[in-house]
């Protein structure tokens, strides 16, 4: 069985953006289903709008997705004498010739095809006048005039383009520049491509590209084209809707798997299932359950979806994507056991990794700020004996386990007659400065004992500066 071998080729002209995203991913999943290759190429050759800071911003989203590539990068600027020797077949062959026609005469053509209802195309005067190469010919591609064109389509299904509907399209600037469906094709066909999976909104170009791997005697690849992502509006996907830059969603916290299985969800589905790991989605991927209709794109389903990772994620595998939000906000922890501890009391409130960092900071506090109100509702005299009580409790224990802690608090609330509530509340906010957070013998065994009792007594203090101000 021939081995497949799909591509990414993105253009260097801005930051990997969804729907980029999104090819890169199908096409690196079904070649790691089909245990195939995938390659990846940079089509830098529209010099004036290509940038370095571009393709270092691809490689930084697709490294933090984890996709990974088997051959390349290839970059098409690297690659002219290729493309320069099967320009020169073709033009032996018949397949192509020089044009001379100025730009002028082209824009003239373009109105009169306008005006009349037409659809703007070369009418073919240089093709049969044997022209040789000069300053200011450019190199066309000889198309059939009549017949037709069949693209068969393993996603969309057999799509027939007229070939009169066709020009003959420039394949080489006056320049000698090579252009796009030209590169496209040289590529495929010298890097082995015979998976091509892209956006639909490639399909118009696919039959120029037919042709011309008929000319050059290559094989043909499968075609696949994918429905674009829209908006909520059904419009084409852009910043208002939400979508941004892979980057930025890094940025904004979210795990680069969720991302992968909200990606994937864009236009391809396993029965019901939502949830994916990766490993589940390289084994289940087909091109068989990609779908006909456009993937619509809603910022609240993968925030929803972002959350579940988080949660399901083990945490020891969410430390290095935490670590860089709790250095932004000051802090280092080489403490991985604290930190797995930290993880667990957060990840089931967390949306995004931002709201974990967030949430972890009063574990990590020298001294707890006290939110106004809950200082003002719970830290009041009523709770000073029953803390006390709590820290001369944890005092004589030796282990703070879930067990240990809850056996203190009972011993307190026999004491005092009070219900577990009355206790925990004035105690949650002397741990951690607020009312809301995980539950407080979680709190209490990732603190450890000595800076639970720490806190306790700052409470207590605190209480007592205020009563005697009072």
């Amino acid at each position: 069985m021939e081995t497949i071998v799909t591509r990414f080729a993105p253009s260097p002209t801005g930051f990997l953006h969804i729907g980029g995203a999104r090819t890169a991913l199908f096409n690196w999943l079904y070649a790691r289903h089909m245990k195939g290759k995938f390659i990846l190429r940079i089509e830098d050759t529209d010099v004036a709008r290509s940038t370095r800071e571009s393709v270092d911003a691809i490689f930084q989203a697709l490294h933090w997705l984890s996709i990974d590539w088997d051959e390349g990068p290839f970059y098409q600027t690297q690659r002219y004498d290729i493309y320069n020797q099967q320009i020169e077949k073709l033009l032996e062959t018949g397949h192509a010739y020089y044009c001379n026609c100025s730009p002028e005469r082209l824009e003239t053509m373009r109105k009169e095809a306008m005006a009349s209802g037409g659809k703007p195309k070369y009418d073919g005067l240089c093709r049969e006048k044997g022209l040789a190469c000069g300053d200011d010919t450019v190199v066309r591609f000889k198309a059939p005039m009549s017949g037709t064109t069949v693209v068969e389509d393993v996603i969309k299904g057999n799509i027939v383009f007229q070939n009169a509907e066709l020009d003959d399209f420039i394949i080489a600037r006056s320049d000698r520049t090579p252009t796009y469906n030209f590169c496209v094709v040289v590529d495929d066909l010298t890097l082995g491509i015979n998976m091509v999976i892209r956006g639909d909104d490639h399909l118009n170009n696919t039959p120029k590209q037919i042709l011309l791997y008929r000319a050059l005697e290559g094989k043909l690849p499968t075609f696949g084209h994918v429905p674009m992502v829209l908006g909520d509006d059904r419009a084409r996907l852009s910043k208002r809707h939400g979508a941004m830059s892979i980057t930025a969603y890094r940025e904004m916290g979210y795990l680069p798997d969720a991302l992968i299985n909200y990606l994937v969800r864009l236009g391809w589905s396993y029965g019901d299932q939502e949830f994916f790991t990766r490993e589940e989605l390289i084994e289940k991927f087909s091109i068989e359950n990609i779908g006909r209709s456009a993937g619509i794109f809603n910022p609240e389903k993968l925030l929803a979806l972002n959350a579940e990772h988080i949660k399901t994620t083990p945490p020891r595998k969410l430390i290095r994507h935490l670590g860089p939000f709790l250095e932004e906000r000051g802090i280092v922890c080489d403490d991985t056991e604290q930190l797995k501890g930290i993880i667990r009391t957060l990840n089931s409130r967390s949306k995004t990794l931002i709201d974990l960092a967030d949430g972890a900071m009063f574990y990590f506090a020298d001294k707890v700020e006290y939110d106004e109100k809950a200082a003002k509702k719970f830290l009041k005299p009523n709770a000073l004996e029953p803390m006390n009580l709590l820290a001369e409790e944890l005092e004589k224990l030796s282990d703070f386990s879930e067990k240990s802690l809850e056996g203190a608090f009972l011993k307190v609330m026999e004491a005092t007659d009070l219900k577990l509530g009355k206790i925990a509340q004035p105690v949650r906010v002397a741990l951690t400065g607020g009312t809301v957070s995980p539950g407080i013998f979680e709190i209490i065994e990732v603190l450890d004992k000595e800076k639970t009792l720490s806190r306790l007594r700052d409470g207590a203090a605190y209480i007592r500066e205020n009563t005697e101000a009072g």
